[in-house]
């Protein structure tokens, strides 16, 4: 099934695949960053959904001298202040979570810069002259999140307020490692030399749940929203070494059937111990779950793992989607649901 590209052209009727083959492209993007100016104490990125997922990517790599925090809900943290720099990020610009987030923000006197496609978001920004970074045109919004982890990258690149020295230069100098990787998952190469179409194969019929350790978690979530929004798949995903705290014992017992399929996502650059729970949390659980498959990440560098291992998970699971016999790109039922809230 899929190595047949007449199916493959009928079920992914707006290109999911092209879309992530093409994605390392977005890298390459040059913004128009307006320079953001504070004696900041913290960050704070309100964003829901595929328009969070640049933030939580942002955290692992490039990283941040101040204190930051992603808000995903209607409400901003007690600690906003004048000395916040505020973020509000929505692919639509009509999130009404962050318009929420943003209007309290306001409120408490934070310093507001604004990303998105269009909407209210822009319309405010215009209105209130809040530096703004206009994300271009995406089939979803999780097709746009290197698009945004560029622009959220020169937002505070700009600020001065990254771990990482000239991070947008690197994230251009990625964009070639990422068209060659890619190469090996598209829909022309056979399933039996494609690692993406494998998984998937191996991953059908089961519900997902993804580990990572801190460095590939915002990987792992990504994943599970691929899985979600992608495969039409219900999925979860989890982080060592907390996993050995708590999730580890769930596995021990019921339910004693369990069809689900566990992927590992690892990367040498964790801390050893990280790498060495994974090992022996496999031995311990073994015969109490299903066998885990190893994703590991390829790059020389954490930001070439991350991002690596984002697309991968992209293909993975568009993959899924076909072989589920469902369109990858639209989520109507979450479309529907916006309407029946008003």
């Amino acid at each position: 099934m899929l190595d047949d590209l007449k199916y493959i052209h009928q079920r992914d009727g707006q290109d999911a695949l092209g879309i992530a083959e093409r994605q390392a492209g977005q890298l390459e993007y040059k913004f128009e960053v307006p320079k953001i100016e504070g004696d900041f104490s913290n960050i704070v990125f309100a964003g829901m959904g595929g328009s969070a997922l640049p933030a939580l990517l942002s955290h692992s790599w490039p990283g941040y001298k101040l204190p930051f925090e992603v808000c995903r809900q209607y409400h901003i943290p007690a600690y906003v202040s004048a000395k916040t720099l505020f973020i509000a990020s929505s692919y639509s610009g009509n999130t009404e979570e962050t318009l929420s987030a943003l209007a309290e923000a306001e409120e408490q006197g934070a310093v507001i810069a604004v990303m998105a496609g269009g909407g209210k978001l822009e319309e405010i920004a215009q209105q209130k002259n809040y530096p703004f970074v206009k994300i271009p045109a995406a089939e979803q919004p999780r097709y746009a999140v290197f698009y945004m982890l560029v622009a959220l990258v020169n937002i505070l690149e700009g600020a001065g307020l990254l771990n990482v020295q000239e991070a947008s230069q690197q994230l251009q100098q990625t964009a070639e490692f990422l068209k060659q990787s890619v190469q090996a998952w598209v829909a022309t190469v056979p399933a039996d030399n494609n690692p993406a179409k494998k998984m998937a194969l191996e991953l059908a019929g089961k519900s997902g749940v993804v580990y990572a350790g801190p460095l590939l978690a915002p990987a792992a979530y990504k994943w599970k929203i691929d899985f979600n929004e992608n495969a039409k798949n219900v999925a979860w995903w989890g982080e060592y070494p907390e996993f050995n705290h708590n999730e580890f014992i769930g596995w021990s017992s019921h339910p004693i059937e369990k069809p689900y399929a566990v992927i590992d996502l690892r990367s040498n650059l964790e801390h050893p111990r990280v790498q060495q729970r994974f090992e022996l949390s496999d031995r311990l659980l073994s015969g109490k779950r299903p066998a885990a498959h190893v994703v590991q990440a390829q790059g020389e560098t954490l930001m070439e793992q991350l991002l690596w291992t984002v697309v991968y998970g992209d293909f993975v699971t568009i993959y899924l989607a076909l072989l589920n016999g469902v369109n990858p790109a639209p989520v109507d039922l979450v479309e529907k649901f916006k309407q029946e809230l008003g």
